[in-house]
């Protein structure tokens, strides 16, 4: 498996592009929270309200407002997903991460989102195939049921220059939770959700500078600092949706290794 991260973490969030989901089922459409290997859709009927902003954000943002950089228009690049999962903790709404393995050699220890390249297996990478993708690598790196996960939209791909990659951010429902934890330890250190009132702390957020010269936004939580297309992606949502905080974006915390 070729984890999206790998590369993508080394650029800052202008150097991320969100473009259309074209060919996926639209929210509203009949939806089983279904099983990588089956058909998936999306559909916001049952969603929490407090889901209904972001919903919103992912029907109505538009690429230039996320990024000056698009997809190679000859479909170019290299395809993958990510699953951004949304659930309700004993502190309300939460999002899903994982840490990555210390062992690796690139990005050693760092947070993502449970994600990674398309297989030929998942389909069609205009249709369905990254709504498949996203959940097929969240069960391998999370154990995630997923059938529990109601998948209710995109967010337009990103395109990272720097490594080829064309991530699509898929959004999901934790409608049903089932118990997650670490797969595969040389692959990922830890799995653990970070409630949304602490995404949207001002006292949680930075700005990184990276060694090579990118900035973007970051965030302190659960005992690890989130930062590059992670962190962009939250950034961007939280934005989006209306849940940002005022916050002090001179304050800065430096990447202390190099790539």
């Amino acid at each position: 498996m070729t984890h999206a991260s790998d590369t993508s973490e080394t650029t800052d969030t202008s150097d991320t592009h969100m473009s259309d989901g074209n060919g996926l089922q639209g929210p509203g459409s009949t939806s089983r929270a279904g099983s990588p290997n089956g058909h998936v859709r999306l559909s916001t009927d049952g969603l929490p309200a407090w889901l209904d902003p972001v919903v919103r954000a992912a029907e109505i943002v538009e690429p230039t407002q996320l990024s000056r950089f698009l997809p190679p228009e000859s479909g170019a690049g290299r395809q993958s997903a990510v699953l951004v999962l949304f659930g309700e903790g004993t502190r309300g709404p939460e999002l899903l991460l994982m840490e990555r393995s210390g062992s690796l050699r690139s990005h050693a220890g760092q947070p993502s989102f449970p994600g990674g390249s398309l297989d030929p297996e998942d389909g069609d990478p205009l249709t369905d195939g990254p709504l498949r993708a996203a959940l097929r690598e969240a069960e391998e790196e999370t154990g995630l049921d997923p059938r529990g996960v109601q998948l209710f939209g995109v967010l337009p791909k990103l395109f990272i220059p720097v490594s080829d990659f064309v991530v699509t951010p898929v959004l999901g429902w934790w409608r049903s939770p089932s118990p997650v934890g670490v797969v595969d330890p040389a692959e990922t250190a830890r799995v653990f959700t970070v409630p949304v009132s602490d995404l949207t702390d001002p006292d949680n957020r930075a700005t990184t500078v990276h060694p090579r010269g990118h900035q973007g936004p970051a965030f302190l939580v659960e005992s690890a600092l989130v930062w590059g297309f992670t962190a962009g992606v939250i950034d961007r949502i939280l934005h989006f949706a209306g849940w940002e905080r005022p916050w002090d974006r001179t304050r800065q915390v430096p990447l202390d290794w190099s790539a």
